[in-house]
């Protein structure tokens, strides 16, 4: 049977009150006391119950994480970020994949706060009305990371997406290109349909170049769809002859797709990416990439989280981190 708290105040001869009052530091004990309930916490091996804990306290020191898919290098490092931080304010993480489903998002919302967590980070491609329902019955705290609020009503940590989309396409602009295509991910994405596509045209505005909707391609969110998208682009009338791409990995298909014609990057087509992932430095040649600080993203989500869990001053709710464009041999 499992060590209780009873058997341990039986073994010291102290009071039940006394080793709750140990294991949850508190300073009102006598020094040879706390040292006797430790040394029998240890000898019996006896593991205080963190529901238990919770109940008395209010908290459970559990946070919630809901992404649309581990498996992605984009949530997976920024989600590293969030449990270090994590760690170091001792707080335990519940992580869980959405499938980047609605109803998958609003049942796991429910489990969360059904937990009791301390409070949540929230991912998601968008945020629907039936998510933005079910958080406002939270009574806990929600940030988003690397997600975009459009109403602007929650705690968010971002990156500016649409200017970061500015400066890569600015980048080919100064090189030469005047046909650029920009090969996207699916536009039911937020960051996609909203900021890098509009930083893509903003770009192309400001430069007095068309925006010609064939050379704006969207396509499903893996290596193998960009590459097949290969094929779209190679077909177009007027050769392009550069491709913003919307994140790593659909740069990488792309890549590949050009090399297995027999053509060159970046001596036939130059490219740029965005997330800086591993996949960028791996390739041949290195993709020139805008780095989208992942890790900090969900380091700085996480500490935004704990200071509103503990009532702390916050300067901001609405963060913007910097990134930066790293150039690589994509381009000449």
């Amino acid at each position: 049977m499992a060590v209780t708290i009873y058997d341990v105040a039986r073994e010291a001869s102290v009071s039940m009150a006394t080793v709750s009052r140990v294991v949850n530091g508190n300073p009102n004990v006598k020094p040879a006391t706390r040292k006797k309930v430790l040394e029998c916490i240890e000898r019996l091996g006896y593991r205080p119950n963190a529901v238990a804990r919770g109940l008395a306290s209010k908290k459970t020191t559990t946070i919630g994480v809901i992404v649309p898919d581990i498996s992605k290098s984009y949530y997976s490092e920024l989600s590293r970020g969030i449990a270090d931080v994590a760690t170091m304010y001792e707080y335990n993480i519940i992580l869980s994949n959405s499938d980047e489903r609605t109803t998958r998002e609003v049942e796991l919302l429910e489990d969360h706060l059904g937990k009791q967590v301390d409070g949540l980070i929230f991912m998601s491609d968008s945020i629907s009305e039936e998510v933005r329902t079910e958080m406002a019955t939270a009574n806990v705290p929600i940030v988003l990371a690397g997600t975009l609020d459009v109403q602007n009503l929650l705690p968010t940590v971002n990156i500016d997406f649409e200017e970061a989309a500015y400066v890569a396409v600015n980048q080919l602009i100064a090189n030469g290109h005047k046909r650029i295509v920009l090969l996207s991910s699916p536009f039911t994405r937020d960051i996609n349909r909203i900021s890098k596509r509009a930083g893509y045209i903003r770009a192309l505005q400001d430069a007095g170049l068309a925006v010609e909707e064939e050379l704006i391609i969207e396509t499903g969110d893996s290596y193998d769809s960009a590459y097949e998208s290969w094929k779209a682009i190679r077909e177009l009338r007027g050769k392009p002859t550069a491709i913003f791409a919307t994140n790593d990995t659909m740069a990488v298909g792309v890549l590949n797709g050009i090399c297995d014609e027999g053509l060159s990057v970046p001596r036939d087509y130059e490219v740029i990416c965005f997330e800086h992932s591993i996949m960028a430095r791996v390739v041949r040649p290195q993709l020139t990439t805008i780095v989208v600080p992942l890790y900090d993203l969900g380091a700085v989500a996480m500490r935004l989280l704990t200071k509103l869990i503990n009532g702390e001053e916050v300067d901001q709710e609405q963060v913007i981190l910097p990134f930066r464009l790293e150039e690589r041999n994509s381009l000449k």
